[in-house]
């Protein structure tokens, strides 16, 4: 997107605003069916936690997404956006039994990730078809925050504990169709993700009447100028070709299935802030902008890295800017960043804001979540209403006080 196209919608609903560019999303997706065209059946499930927007989840969908889901209510807001039930997954972690009923009563394809759930799944609903979710103890991402395929991780079953879930499934008589995994987020290392793949693929022969493979995603973007990321056409090439050869060996053709959330959608967003005060100490320069972690917390939750530019004066001279927020706490989005000359008013982008970063907003210091708006076609759509004082009270019940002394 232009800058004046940027600065024309920061100035038409405000800002903070989130802007999502539909074309760049579009474009991810097809450079990843591209990669696995080799791939007879290839499904891509677009994981709803990275931006969940009913727009953008409908979007997804006419691009021929399923949805990949980890919570009730995510399922529910796929199925709002038109999703069949057939093409949503649903892939939670410590949730209750309870959930993955209600969730498996919907249709929903169920995936479970610990031994114990597993065994009162099946034992109450032996004929609901259950995806199992496998930890391969690899790490093939980059950050240990963001790293879910170590030893010591909460998510999936431990490879070193499929004997005990066999006796679950032969004891239950379940119907086991997909073995899944995920290893993490920003994958750097294409050989380690492979690796992990061989575990998933040996667990895979256990079961008889699999119809998916699920191999989670994690893939890494690029959050600056020169940086790494996965390289995605290598890893379709090496994959789809090492999957074409087990369904050959394994007997029938299986579905690939990927569950990317971050590859799609994480450049297609732009986070539009005002400059508030310029404000100089002994030693640092602050941009103090009309936002802080309660609407972007990644960088102080993570240390992930957003590129930031001056749209309001991009070719300024370039000036060391520490870019912090508003918010009684400390909310750092860069120290010592190198921008154009900042001034009162102006309007910054930060750019990598379409993965987790709306999705993650609070209304800390009682501070309204942004507007969203989705840029297609050439035009401007609101997706969501900057949120109002009503919205910070509507769900809470006022009790009246006397003046007598509170009695314990």
């Amino acid at each position: 997107m232009k800058k004046e196209q940027l600065l024309n919608i920061a100035q038409e609903f405000g800002s903070p605003v989130y802007v999502y560019d539909a074309y760049k999303i579009e474009s991810q997706y097809k450079r990843l069916t591209a990669a696995f065209s080799n791939v007879k059946n290839l499904k891509i499930n677009y994981a709803a936690k990275a931006l969940s927007n009913i727009s953008v989840l409908k979007f997804l969908k006419n691009l021929g997404s399923g949805l990949d889901t980890v919570s009730i209510q995510e399922v529910q807001l796929g199925l709002v956006a038109g999703f069949k039930a057939q093409n949503i997954i649903f892939t939670p972690n410590g949730v209750s039994l309870e959930e993955i009923e209600e969730v498996a009563e919907l249709g929903v394809q169920i995936n479970i990730d610990n031994l114990s759930i597993l065994e009162q799944f099946g034992s109450k609903h032996p004929d609901i078809p259950v995806c199992i979710r496998i930890n391969p103890h690899v790490m093939a991402g980059g950050n240990t925050n963001i790293s879910v395929g170590h030893i010591d991780s909460k998510f999936g079953i431990s490879i070193h504990q499929i004997p005990h879930l066999l006796r679950i499934v032969e004891n239950t008589n379940m119907h086991i169709n997909g073995i899944h995994m995920h290893t993490g987020s920003d994958i750097l290392d294409i050989d380690v993700f492979l690796y992990a793949s061989e575990i998933l693929f040996e667990t895979a022969k256990n079961f008889r009447n699999l119809k998916f493979i699920d191999f989670g995603s994690g893939f890494k973007v690029p959050y600056k100028k020169g940086d790494i990321e996965t390289n995605i056409e290598e890893l379709g090439k090496k994959l789809s070709s090492r999957f074409n050869e087990f369904c050959g060996n394994y007997g029938k053709e299986l579905t690939l299935a990927f569950e990317p959330g971050k590859f799609l959608v994480s450049e297609a967003g732009i986070f539009l802030a005002k400059v508030n005060v310029v404000k100089q100490t002994t030693s640092t320069v602050f941009a103090q902008v009309d936002s802080g972690f309660n609407h972007l917390i990644r960088p102080m939750l993570y240390g992930s890295q957003h590129e930031i530019a001056n749209i309001s004066n991009p070719d300024g001279r370039e000036r060391f800017y520490s870019v912090v927020g508003y918010i009684c706490e400390t909310d750092t989005f860069a120290n010592n960043r190198r921008i154009s000359e900042i001034n009162e008013g102006d309007i910054l982008t930060f750019k990598n804001a379409g993965a987790y970063c709306f999705t993650m907003a609070s209304n800390y210091n009682s501070r309204y979540r942004p507007a969203e708006v989705l840029w297609y076609n050439n035009e401007a759509h609101l997706i969501r209403k900057r949120e109002t004082f009503n919205d910070l009270i509507k769900n809470q019940e006022v009790i009246e006080f006397d003046n007598k002394k509170v009695v314990n």
